[in-house]
Formats: structure tokens, sequence, C-alpha cells
């Protein structure tokens, strides 16, 4: 398999690994964990480097010329433009199951250290002086929140639309698309051990979790048996803040990064429930 090089934002082996790695403002964190993938990476999401689909310019509802205009100041304010709705992929039916799941990941890796921001679309770069909600990325750039970024993902991949508010995304019993269609989304109740979780638990389900008032608050992407971490911990993708360590022992960035999800840490210990979009057949 040739190399190829995904939006600078990733490392891609003769394997067609995907190594997180950060795109510029913190050079100095290089990410332990990494994803390999049993399709090439041009078969998953070619279409995202070579047509519009991918082009950051089209992925709002309005042009690039309105982005910053006072109408979408007023409407929408520190969310910015929301998404488009993508067309559906009309391919992607023919495709095995396992190979859509891991486009889901693919697809959301590209995305990798962008900060978290409270944003409908990653991409969005509002100027100075634009309205901002504080978050730990430290000033306004580009960037999506968790359950923007997982609506994004399956958006653009897809061309499903999920409600992007993190509580009624949980809830869903069906995402908008593709086209004028529904798809169902299946609800996963989790088993109580770990051991049983990953097991249950499929590459590309949405996994919701708990803050500590028992609420729905944070919904991270599950990676499955396509990552890799030195210690053998599953991974998650989510956007997050900077509050985890990785296998080093370091700091993960806040923003958008593959996670370890270990038994003892948050996003065990509150998960709640999963979707999945892709049911096994």
């Amino acid at each position: 398999m040739n190399s190829i090089k995904v939006i600078l934002l990733f490392a891609v082996s003769a394997h067609g690994d995907l190594f997180a790695q950060e795109p510029g403002l913190r050079p100095e964190y290089r990410s332990p964990y990494r994803v390999e993938f049993t399709t090439p990476v041009r078969e998953l999401v070619g279409d995202l480097e070579r047509t519009e689909r991918g082009d950051s310019r089209r992925s709002a509802e309005v042009p690039p010329s309105e982005w910053f205009s006072r109408v979408v100041r007023e409407r929408f304010g520190a969310w910015g433009p929301p998404a488009r709705h993508y067309l559906g992929h009309h391919s992607l039916v023919e495709w095995p199951v396992e190979q859509r799941r891991e486009r889901v990941i693919a697809t959301a890796l590209r995305f990798v250290g962008y900060g978290y921001q409270h944003h409908h679309i990653p991409d969005w770069v509002p100027p100075a002086g634009w309205p901002w909600k504080t978050t730990c990325a430290g000033a306004n750039g580009p960037g999506v929140d968790c359950s923007n970024f997982t609506g994004f993902v399956y958006n653009q991949g897809f061309g499903l639309r999920l409600n992007t508010d993190v509580v009624h995304q949980s809830q869903l019993r069906y995402a908008e698309g593709p086209g004028r269609e529904r798809t169902p989304l299946h609800r996963i109740e989790l088993p109580a051990s770990f051991e049983r979780r990953i097991e249950t638990l499929r590459t590309g389900d949405l996994l919701f979790i708990r803050n500590r008032s028992g609420e729905i608050s944070h919904v991270v992407l599950w990676v499955g048996p396509i990552g890799r971490s030195p210690d053998e911990t599953p991974l998650v993708l989510d956007s997050h803040g900077e509050d985890t360590r990785d296998s080093n022992g370091k700091l993960i960035p806040c923003g958008i990064h593959l996670r370890p999800f270990r038994e003892n840490s948050w996003y065990n210990q509150s998960a709640s429930h999963a979707l999945r979009v892709f049911r096994d057949r």
C-alpha cells in the first residue's frame, strides 16, 4: 500500500496507519496512539480529498462570503454558521459494515489537533471581536465541541444528520438522511464489566458519558479493534479538555485527539449507553 498524506494532520505509514499529530499550535506533543485500518485510507476517505465533499469552504449552510456577516452573527452568535446537510454517498450502501465503520474513524481523524470550540463546523475561524464561548482552547479558532464533532463526522462521511445538542443526540432514534430518508439508530446498553463493554462496543459507535450530576454531558467515538496503543488500552476519539494523560504520562492537549479508555477513567466509570448507526449483520 502506498503512503498518502491526509491534510497535513497525520503521518500515514506504508500500511495505511493514521498517527495522530498536532498541526502546529502544540508541536511538542506527539501522540503514542494510532489507528490501523483494514482498508487502504485512500479507499475509505479519498473522496474527501478529491471532491467538494471535503472542501471546508462548502461545509456550512451559507457560503463563505456570509460566514462573518451580521445576519450570521445575530442569528448564531458564537456558534457560527450551521453545517450543511451533505448528500448521501450512494456507493457506501454496498460497503461491508466494517468498512463503513472504519470510514467513520477515518473521517474523524482528519480533524485531529483542532481545538475544543463551541462551533458548528470545524473550519470556521471567526475574526477578532466575534462573540466567543470561552473554552480550554485558550482563544477562538478552528474546532468544534464533542457533539458537533460527532454530528459533523456522520454528516460529512455519510449524509446522516444528527442533532448536535449532546443530550438530544443521546436520545435520537433516527438520523436524518441520507437524502429524505431516515436512518434508524440502535441504542446499546452497556454491560457492567469493563471487559464486556469492550466486547460489546463497535468501531464508530457513539458512546455517551454522564457528568457528576448524572446528566449526559459528553460523547465520544469508539475506535475499537483498529486502535493501537502501547499498553493495549482501548481508544476513543473525541473533542475534550486537557485533563487526560496518554500512555507516556503526558497530558493530551485540549481539542480533538485519540484518548485512552481506561477501566478507572471517567469515560468508563460514567458511561451511559451507546448509539450504533451500522448494525452487525
